[in-house]
């Protein structure tokens, strides 16, 4: 296998690892890449948000997705939760280093996807057989 340009050789292995069935990253990769983890991670990049917040910010999740997605992101090492004892409690979610490193990774996928949304959804529209190679 040759490596692409730009590619460190050890990257090339990850990346083949992660096609083998037993490879742990697959859990991973699952946790980072659904809906939800892209949208809280991303959201979280404008620094340290509360529930609330992050809610509204991920338009459309629910109360019981937002929790699981933020035990399974902060479980995984990417966010950090910060419980301070005040009376009404309140907590906030953060970036961990390994979180924040992610989120630059995945901020050009999720910029590209915005750019191409439209484009994409109108040829599924139409369908796979009407759209040329070239579009």
């Amino acid at each position: 296998m040759t490596a692409p340009a730009g590619f460190h050789p050890s990257a090339v292995s990850a990346a083949t690892l992660v096609l083998q069935a037993d490879c742990p990253s697959r859990t991973v990769l699952d946790h980072v890449t659904s809906k939800w983890g892209v949208l809280i991670l991303v959201s979280l990049d404008s620094g340290p948000q509360r529930w609330s917040e992050l809610r509204r910010r991920a338009e459309g999740i629910s109360e019981k997705m937002l929790a699981q997605t933020l035990r399974t992101l902060e479980g995984d090492g990417f966010i950090h939760r910060d419980a301070q004892p005040i009376i009404p409690p309140r907590v906030d979610y953060s970036l961990t280093a390994l979180g924040a490193e992610l989120v630059q990774r995945l901020l050009p996928l999720v910029t590209w996807i915005g750019e191409h949304a439209d484009d994409i959804i109108a040829s599924t529209a139409v369908g796979p057989d009407k759209v040329s190679a070239t579009s």
